[in-house]
């Protein structure tokens, strides 16, 4: 039964992942794009690490699965937040569809 769960959450996270990279080619804006690449991704090596987890015999694995989901769930936000920061100050981002920049407030302090 574990071997079942494990191969529908690898594929459920194979299809996240998937779904990333499509977004990636197919959405225009840099914030929607830096969506995409945080969260599915992120969602998708969740799954794929639970369900290696399952599947996966050996004890030593499964640290460093847990080690790898941890670490990507630290990182991708905190790169996605440093990169809309820095289009933001670069002015790579629609100032048309804006209704309140919050960060022009704090970029002036």
């Amino acid at each position: 039964m574990t071997d079942i769960i494990g191969g529908v959450l690898i594929l459920a996270g194979a299809v996240f992942g998937a779904l990333s990279g499509v977004g990636q080619v197919r959405f225009s804006d840099l914030f929607t794009r830096m969506h995409i690449a945080t969260k599915p991704s992120t969602l998708g090596l969740l799954l794929v690490g639970c369900g290696a987890m399952l599947r996966i015999d050996g004890r030593g694995a499964v640290p460093l699965l847990a080690l790898t989901i941890v670490l990507q769930f630290v990182t991708a936000p905190v790169s996605a937040h440093l990169v809309g920061r820095a289009a933001h100050r670069h002015g790579d981002w629609e100032r048309d569809e804006a209704v309140v920049d919050e960060l022009a407030e704090v970029d002036q302090l």
